[in-house]
């Protein structure tokens, strides 16, 4: 589809203390360099690169959400562009599921590119980042970090809609389980999605531990 729309994401994440405070920030703009919307959310204690995926994650659901087949993401971020291309691989246990998950989405695009650009031309989505903290510190948080467009674009039928915001945890669900009649009985539920693949790793707990 040659004539599909085309967005470009500038997308930011920052940490303060690294780990610390963590937020991300977003801003859309058409492929002409006309502003589609802005949006920032915080994500708690974790680092910049944790910060940073959970920007592309958000820049990337917006895309499919909104009907948009094609996107190109501009990061300060080296590392992760340079992960999402291929040219480094991934280490990182915390960073592995929010890759997997970001090439799962691109997946379902049209076309993707991301580039790496110095912080001086990704001054909006730096200032979208550092914003949503200091509302944080104050204790002001917006309910929906991810807005309808300011400039809609025509939806690609082809381009399945994600029905909610997906956050990737920033550390492993733990939970505890018995095993009786052959089967594990978990204590409580798994937050999880319908779809969501995870990896289960049985440690045995000694009696009395």
């Amino acid at each position: 589809m040659p004539n599909s729309p085309e967005i470009v994401a500038h997308i930011d994440g920052g940490s303060r203390g690294n780990p610390g405070p963590a937020a991300y920030g977003v801003a859309i703009k058409t492929a002409q360099g006309q502003s589609v919307t802005a949006f920032a959310k915080f994500i708690g204690k974790t680092t910049n690169n944790f910060a940073e995926y959970q920007g592309l994650l958000a820049a990337l659901e917006y895309a499919l959400r909104h009907g948009y087949p094609r996107l190109r993401v501009l990061t300060d971020s080296e590392l992760m562009a340079r992960q999402i291309s291929g040219e480094y691989k991934v280490r990182s246990p915390d960073l592995k599921p929010l890759y997997d998950e970001a090439r799962s989405m691109i997946s379902r695009l049209e076309s993707f590119s991301i580039r790496h650009v110095y912080r001086e031309h990704n001054r909006e989505a730096d200032r979208l980042a550092n914003q949503a903290m200091d509302d944080a510190a104050r204790g002001i948080v917006p309910r929906d970090p991810i807005p309808r467009p300011v400039v809609e674009a025509a939806p690609a039928s082809s381009v399945p809609a994600l029905p909610a915001t997906r956050v990737v945890p920033a550390k492993p669900l733990r939970i505890s389980a018995t095993f009786q009649n052959a089967a594990l009985h978990p204590q409580t539920q798994l937050p999880l999605l319908d779809g969501e693949e995870v990896e289960l790793e049985i440690r045995r707990k000694k009696p009395g531990g």
